[in-house]
């Protein structure tokens, strides 16, 4: 629209108000349609959002292999094709996964930085 409307006048004013009521009513009926569609795709079956990367068979057998501790995390997570965070997820979303405690032999529990050993090495202390 390249006309400008003058608020100060009764008319601009009441130009001013029916296209601000035009607009609402638009956004109401887009958001209606939205609504309607969203409810419609539900009773056909299908739903929105990123699809999984695990289905249900997958992530029992992720319980199971984890329940097992023969293999490691990262080999369950190479197994399913899977990251180290998608297996974790699943943990804390309620799947049933059990606790992964380390066996006799385990190397010791660290902060949860990896890198950290090597950058406290490389501080140099003076004699």
């Amino acid at each position: 629209m390249r006309e400008q409307i003058d608020t100060t006048t009764p008319g601009g004013k009441l130009v001013f108000h029916l296209f601000g009521a035009l607009a609402e009513f638009e956004r109401e009926v887009i958001r209606e349609r939205t609504k309607a569609g969203l409810s419609s795709a539900r009773a056909r079956g299908r739903t929105g959002g990123r699809p999984r990367r695990l289905d249900k068979k997958q992530a029992a057998m992720a319980a199971a292999l984890l329940a097992d501790r023969d293999g490691s995390v990262a080999d369950i997570c190479r197994t399913l094709g899977v990251s180290r965070s998608t297996l974790y997820r699943l943990k804390e979303k309620g799947q049933p996964l059990p606790e992964v405690k380390p066996a006799g032999t385990a190397a010791p529990k660290t902060s949860g930085h990896r890198h950290q050993a090597q950058s406290v090495s490389r501080i140099k202390t003076s004699p």
